[in-house]
């Protein structure tokens, strides 16, 4: 184990740098996605360019997200500190995101500049994927397995807030044009991360350069990875319907709604309901609370598609949202306790890897999901549901590793 045993249960001020990174990753994200179809447009490509676009960074981040989290595995085994390929990651994510909008400027250069700013876009979330799984796999560093979700809540929070405000920002964002938008996002993730480092305790090194062995009843890591993989593939596809039906749902029964300022309140309620998810989580144990949320979020969801009621869609929304929150604010902690403590990046990198997989075969499968009615994407999201559910109750077959997730 790392860190000392005299430690607290949580280190809330690490706690609280790492929510800042998951904040600003969401921000540049968000900036991303709203002007990605206005910049290919700009540069003489179709606007349905940018559906595509966003299939195949999902792809590639199947693979580099595991690949960078096993990456800083070795390194932070070799040079005690997961930071050498987190600095690089962002300073290369920041460099090439300011890129993007300066290619703007200079779209006249010369004739194939329009190429070079697809190779940008890829390139950035490439290198996005190069320092989130080492990243946001120091939180079993910040936190005992016990408190791990309570700890998790703080990122959720970070990343709920910064994420409520897409239904009602792309106005204003839109209007502080590229340059600017882009250079907050920028200057944001730098300083997230560079306050990270301050406050990130020192390690020592290991002595020598190859990984222990962890005692295990498996010959290798294969079965819970692949179960963490399907775990963020089912929470994708089911987060991805869900936030689908509610819109719709609630259009149906108050035609003359604020869609998207209900939105931004629903999202706002589910960012701050992660806190008392994440205390509950640690009296019940996160994968039973994890399995609780799942259980109540797949009836609610069907009785507020099936039930078009004004009351049934009020309450099965406030219900679903609340029992939601145990689910996205127990995947990391859940990623955490299947790997031993050497393998967190790994584990880390296997369930974003997973929510990529889900994301691309999303963009294929269901290419048109505005035109999908509202019982569809209920049904679908109940089956994503029940999909993470049965491999979060096949986990539990899996011998556990105590300390395996103070990366």
């Amino acid at each position: 184990m790392d860190a000392s045993r005299n430690q607290p249960n949580v280190l809330w001020l690490q706690v609280w740098g790492l929510a800042g990174v998951q904040g600003a990753i969401t921000l540049t994200w968000l900036i991303y996605n709203l002007y990605l179809p206005q910049l290919l447009v700009q540069f003489g490509f179709a606007k349905e360019l940018a559906a595509g676009l966003l299939i195949i960074e999902n792809a590639l981040a199947i693979a580099m997200e595991p690949l960078m989290g096993g990456i800083s595995d070795r390194i932070k085994h070799s040079l005690g500190s997961r930071f050498p390929l987190i600095s690089v990651g962002v300073i290369l994510s920041s460099a090439l995101f300011i890129a993007i909008p300066a290619v703007v400027v200079f779209r006249n250069l010369f004739d194939g500049i329009r190429w070079v700013l697809l190779l940008l876009m890829v390139g950035w979330a490439l290198a996005m994927a190069v320092f989130r799984s080492p990243a946001i796999s120091l939180l079993g560093k910040y936190a005992r397995p016990a408190e791990l979700p309570l700890a998790a809540s703080l990122l959720t929070l970070a990343a709920g807030i910064i994420g409520a405000f897409k239904p009602i920002a792309n106005q204003f964002v839109l209007g502080m044009g590229p340059i600017f938008s882009f250079a907050i996002g920028t200057f944001v993730l730098l300083g997230a991360a560079a306050i990270l480092r301050r406050f990130d305790p020192p390690e020592i090194p290991q002595q020598d350069n190859t990984l222990p062995v962890v005692p295990s009843p498996s010959l290798s890591l294969l079965s819970p990875l692949l179960l963490i993989l399907g775990t963020g593939a089912g929470v994708a596809w089911g987060s991805r319907f869900l936030m689908d039906a509610m819109p719709k749902m609630l259009k149906n029964q108050w035609q003359n709604a604020d869609i998207p300022w209900l939105m931004f309140a629903i999202s706002l309620f589910l960012a701050f309901a992660a806190l008392p998810a994440g205390a509950l989580a640690v009296k019940l144990g996160n994968q039973r609370a994890m399995l609780i949320g799942i259980g109540a979020t797949i009836p609610l969801l069907l009785l507020m598609v099936l039930i078009p009621n004004w009351f049934i869609v009020a309450v099965t929304i406030l219900g679903a949202l609340a029992f939601f929150a145990l689910i996205v604010n127990g995947v990391v902690p859940f990623a955490l306790s299947l790997v031993p403590t050497e393998r967190s990046g790994l584990g880390v990198g296997f369930y974003f890897g997973g929510i990529g997989l889900g994301s691309s075969l999303f963009g294929i499968l269901f290419p048109q999901l505005a035109s999908m009615t509202a019982v569809a994407s209920g049904i679908w999201g109940a089956i994503a549901f029940l999909v993470a559910a049965i491999c979060i109750a096949a986990s539990g077959k899996l011998r556990s590793v105590p300390e395996a997730v103070e990366a």
